[in-house]
């Protein structure tokens, strides 16, 4: 079982399908990626839960970067910036102590 993420024309998932594994061959298609995006009439990607291909899972939402071939989950705070990973990354780095932290936008800072 194989999934795929549907993008619009700003490369935004707008839904996420199972469909079928990359290494099945039925009525000689085996390009899934482009079989699906054809019935759509949009572009299609294979995501994959267990994070081993395009860096992560997509959602609907989610962002692909097609130079990077990368899924790119939503920015979380109008502060937070891309890193060069690909993951968002606050203005101030979150603390190391014990316990749970949350970003306070409006203070930009974590706090408990």
């Amino acid at each position: 079982m194989a999934h795929y993420a549907f993008l619009d024309s700003n490369n935004v998932v707008t839904e996420v399908i199972v469909g079928r594994n990359e290494n099945e061959i039925v009525a000689g298609v085996s390009d899934w990626e482009t079989h699906y995006g054809n019935i759509r009439g949009q572009i299609c990607k294979r995501t994959s839960y267990n994070n081993n291909i395009r860096k992560q899972f997509a959602g609907v939402g989610y962002s692909y970067d097609p130079n990077a071939d990368v899924f790119i989950a939503p920015k979380p705070y109008p502060s937070w910036l891309l890193n060069e990973n690909h993951d968002w990354q606050s203005p101030v780095p979150m603390p190391t102590t014990d316990g749970r932290w949350w970003w306070n936008e409006e203070n930009q800072e974590w706090t408990r």
